[in-house]
């Protein structure tokens, strides 16, 4: 059951400031450096294993600017997601929407009818259709792994459904989701359980960023009731947007990485090559640590593998924090 603490404003020292979730219970703080395999654990929300005592929430829920209202447990369910918005998207195949008769995880319940998506999935909106079809066929025969979600999801749709969610999400115009902020001090943080988002230590207080990226909704209320008008802060280490800059238009080691010859000169995309421009930082950031890995793979993955090989964990923040930093 999606739950909720009372709410606190809290204005930090750090450009900005936050809604943040009082509660009675200290949170976890990120117990190690890495996660499964070495990965580092800011990058994939690994959720914190001491979690802070909750209220459930209960009744309808109501959005700014929406007409629509839902019962709380409405707002969690994977299986029929709330669409806030219906006016501003076309009407989305079942297999996006969900229903009587539609998947067991409809997409629009981690992804939102926008495509934009949250800090721990990826952003859908606007990808060229083959591009998406090609990734669920890598997560269905297990060439790219994200085994807690959607290597499962995969193997469950038909084609058909493939293709109709692949139509859907390329027809979505993609927005500003996230604003990037260089910052040597970041507000403490956890992971919640609450859909494996960041949010505010109830403790407060701040800490040095190091090397990560920390993201946080903007209003994690809305956040969690699946608001696709309510926004994201990556935090990025000092300098990171002109090495990252530097590094995707010249390269790393005397290897130039050349995003622009298959992304385009804006790095919005050519063909059936995604955008890299305006994504979630902490997604790229498991994207190009899912390459050099080998957790993503597949036939064209094969020359990414090669361009970012010699690319270290802070060359990938810095890049990830310049391409989340561009208009999408």
């Amino acid at each position: 059951m999606r739950t909720f603490c009372r709410i606190l404003l809290s204005c930090l020292p750090i450009t900005t400031c936050f809604i943040t979730i009082g509660c009675v219970m200290t949170a976890g703080t990120e117990s190690s450096a890495t996660g499964p395999n070495g990965l580092p654990v800011w990058a994939y929300h690994i959720v914190d294993p001491v979690q802070p005592e909750v209220i459930e929430l209960k009744g309808s829920v109501h959005l700014p600017g929406s007409a629509k209202e839902y019962d709380a447990s409405v707002t969690e369910s994977f299986k029929e997601p709330p669409d806030w918005y219906p006016d501003e998207h076309p009407v989305p195949p079942r297999v996006v929407a969900g229903g009587q008769g539609g998947p067991a995880w409809a997409c629009g319940s981690c992804h939102m009818m926008s495509g934009q998506g949250h800090p721990e999935n990826a952003d859908l909106a606007g990808l060229p259709v083959g591009y998406f079809v090609r990734q669920l066929e890598y997560f269905r025969n297990d060439s790219r792994k994200e085994p807690a979600r959607m290597n499962e999801i995969a193997k469950t749709l038909s084609d058909e459904d493939m293709l109709k969610a692949a139509q859907y999400f390329s027809s979505l115009k993609p927005r500003p989701w996230v604003k990037v902020i260089e910052t040597a001090e970041v507000p403490r943080t956890y992971i919640s359980a609450l859909g494996r988002i960041r949010m505010l230590h109830p403790e407060g207080g701040t800490e040095p960023i190091g090397q990560r990226i920390i993201q946080l909704p903007v209003d994690p209320i809305r956040t969690l009731n699946r608001d696709p008008h309510s926004t994201f802060i990556a935090y990025v280490p000092p300098g990171s947007i002109a090495k990252g800059e530097q590094l995707v238009k010249t390269g790393n080691a005397g290897k130039t990485l050349q995003c622009v010859l298959c992304h385009g000169e804006t790095l919005h995309g050519m063909g059936e090559v995604p955008r890299l421009a305006g994504l979630q930082p902490v997604y790229i950031t498991r994207q190009l640590i899912g390459i050099q890995n080998g957790s993503s793979a597949g036939a064209g993955v094969a020359l990414m593998k090669e361009v970012v090989a010699r690319l270290s964990e802070d060359d990938i923040i810095s890049i990830s924090a310049y391409l989340g930093s561009l208009t999408p």
